[in-house]
């Protein structure tokens, strides 16, 4: 009895976004080795002011580094690291990601076998091998409101209750409202048609806007646990924590009032603004 051999894998652009990056940056590139077969064009874009990881990582591993002479965010970072590209894939990730053996491999003949999908995403394990919640539904007028708002202030509120009932069906492939921007393989003629991520998002909640905008061109965004990269997290801004709170709260603002944009919701887009601008305000003071 003989068996088939696995279909080829077809090249894909891999583009991480780095800013002032250490050692895990050749963590990235050295796991990045094991996880395909497939021909890779990796793409450094560097956000910072910091070269000598960078080049040197890059000189060892045949990267071409775009710099970028100021910081645009991680969508626009990815933006540009995309931009001429001529693979039918892309991965964006970011540099703290460690991927496991035929990680990559195992999303490229997902997207092969599955043509509606426009964006594909791995199981996101933290440090510990636990599974982070990276495929989730779309905020409701409530239930994703009331979490976003207080999620952190007041965790045993119902409606994060209820959210997080939502994501605890990780243990299958399927379709999600949105993807973590952490590790995503993009089919690119579907990232192209959509015009890539909202640069008006400097960090966080891009990924929730590509995940909607893809869905509504008619583009599945498709979970696959059988895929698995470790994320660490936080790398670049954990002992300068308040920008990011910030920033993150400031997207989350954005997105929902973008989202509830019509005039007979502006009582939610009150309560999104005095409900985020409270949850800052006491994660600020704890990072501090």
């Amino acid at each position: 009895m003989t068996t088939s051999a696995p279909a080829p894998v077809p090249a894909v652009r891999v583009v991480t976004i780095v800013f002032n990056p250490g050692p895990e940056l050749d963590t990235f590139v050295d796991s990045l080795a094991t996880a395909t077969t497939a021909a890779v064009e990796l793409v450094i874009v560097d956000n910072g002011a910091e070269p000598e990881v960078t080049d040197r990582v890059a000189a060892r591993s045949g990267a071409r580094v775009i710099r970028t002479g100021e910081n645009h965010g991680y969508g626009g970072g990815a933006n540009l690291g995309a931009a001429d590209a001529d693979q039918d894939w892309l991965v964006v990730a970011n540099p703290d990601v460690i991927w496991r053996p035929g990680s990559l491999d195992t999303l490229l003949r997902a997207a092969e076998r599955i043509p509606a999908a426009g964006s594909l995403g791995p199981a996101l394990l933290n440090e510990d091998g636990t599974v982070y919640p990276s495929a989730r539904e779309l905020p409701s007028l409530t239930q994703g409101a009331g979490h976003a708002v207080l999620g952190k202030v007041w965790p045993g509120n119902p409606w994060t209750r209820a959210y997080h009932r939502r994501q605890e069906s990780l243990g299958a492939e399927r379709p999600a409202g949105w993807l973590s921007g952490a590790c995503l393989l993009l089919r690119r003629s579907a990232f192209d048609a959509v015009g890539g991520f909202d640069t008006s998002y400097f960090m966080f909640f891009e990924d929730v806007d590509l995940g909607e905008r893809l869905g509504r061109a008619g583009w599945a965004n498709v979970y696959l646990p059988t895929a698995e990269v470790v994320h660490v997290g936080g790398v670049s801004w954990k002992a300068r924590p308040s920008r990011m709170i910030s920033a993150h709260h400031a997207s989350a603002k954005q997105y929902l009032h973008r989202r509830y944009h019509r005039w007979y919701q502006w009582p939610v887009r009150m309560a999104v603004s005095l409900g985020l601008g409270l949850r800052e305000t006491l994660e600020l003071r704890a990072a501090r």
